[in-house]
């Protein structure tokens, strides 16, 4: 049996971790302007429903890339002193002949900390599933009788759950959370067939650490830092530094550095995996008050560079006017 390119590039993931068959969840570039996409917590934060759409192609002209693409909703429900947050998350995942497609719904329970409403804690919880697919007509193979390959689609769901922290002020952020808590409890991405048996690369649990802060550097200018810290406890640790300048409440540009910390021993980790490094660069426009498009390039600055053309990744978001809930400060998160 011979296989494309598509699946030795599959192949080459799993290096990552041969025994715990799993990797790492899918990122996106601008998180920073989404946060539930690594925080239960975080939804509601906007108070106005905000609609968000995302679409990521990485490591252009690497053949079986991953295309990535996400469509998320949240605000605020009817619950009294704006308490409650709920949110709703579709996402879709494209690696080589392996197709991962996922539905979360969260819940965001939002303490209030002053008088003035502009400071809250929020306990987010949620759950869904994942169905994960193999597409066996992405494979080429020298029998055209060989019966160990699929002859078309298989798959299997598997049911999961979030948990996250969320605190934040007018000016200031931090948040932490679990994601995928049930991934070790399911083996349901073992497929079958014809007595074969497959083992294919799924989603582990993540801790994520996020942290971020707007300062003041002008009448017209403002400087946003963050960083995020995103362990899995099987791959490198990876540390997220991003910094963004705001012109005119219109314009966001900016950039991240994304690079691989040692904070333990992972001795089942194959060295060549230890620095994981990756620049962005990011465009943030406000066409309106209510509607933004946003724009990233990433470039691996590792071994990887020569072997492709980096990553493009395109986001849509819009905030839908209220009459009921009006945001009193600024959402620079």
């Amino acid at each position: 049996m011979r296989i494309n390119l598509k699946i030795y590039f599959l192949g080459l993931l799993m290096i990552t971790g041969v025994c715990s068959r799993a990797q790492q969840n899918v990122q996106f570039s601008q998180y920073a302007f989404n946060g539930l996409t690594v925080n239960p917590a975080y939804a509601g934060y906007k108070e106005n429903w905000y609609l968000n759409a995302a679409y990521r192609h990485q490591w252009a002209g690497f053949p079986g890339a991953p295309r990535t693409g996400g469509v998320s909703l949240d605000g605020l429900t009817n619950a009294r002193d704006n308490k409650v947050g709920v949110g709703m998350q579709l996402l879709f995942d494209q690696l080589g002949p392996q197709q991962a497609v996922s539905l979360y719904g969260s819940y965001a329970y939002r303490i209030p900390l002053d008088d003035e409403n502009t400071r809250r804690l929020c306990l987010g919880i949620g759950g869904g599933v994942t169905q994960y697919s193999i597409d066996g007509t992405a494979m080429s193979y020298v029998d055209n009788n060989d019966e160990t390959i699929p002859t078309g689609k298989i798959s299997k769901w598997v049911p999961d759950a979030r948990f996250g922290i969320y605190y934040y002020t007018p000016s200031f952020y931090i948040g932490a959370s679990v994601m995928d808590l049930f991934s070790l409890y399911t083996s349901a991405t073992r497929y079958s067939w014809k007595g074969y048996t497959y083992d294919v690369i799924r989603k582990t649990q993540h801790v994520y650490l996020t942290a971020g802060t707007v300062l003041g550097l002008g009448e017209t200018l403002k400087l946003k830092p963050s960083l995020m810290i995103k362990e899995d406890f099987k791959g490198p640790t990876s540390l997220d530094v991003n910094a963004f300048l705001l012109l005119s409440e219109r314009l966001w540009v900016g950039g991240s550095y994304r690079t691989s910390l040692k904070l333990w021993n992972k001795n089942n980790l194959d060295p060549r995996l230890q620095q994981v490094n990756a620049a962005s660069a990011m465009v943030e426009f406000y066409a309106t008050e209510q509607l933004r498009i946003g724009y990233a390039y990433d470039l691996n600055v590792n071994k990887m560079a020569g072997y492709q053309g980096g990553s493009h990744e395109i986001s849509i978001g819009f905030l839908f006017p209220s009459k009921q809930y009006t945001t009193q400060n600024p959402r620079y998160f």
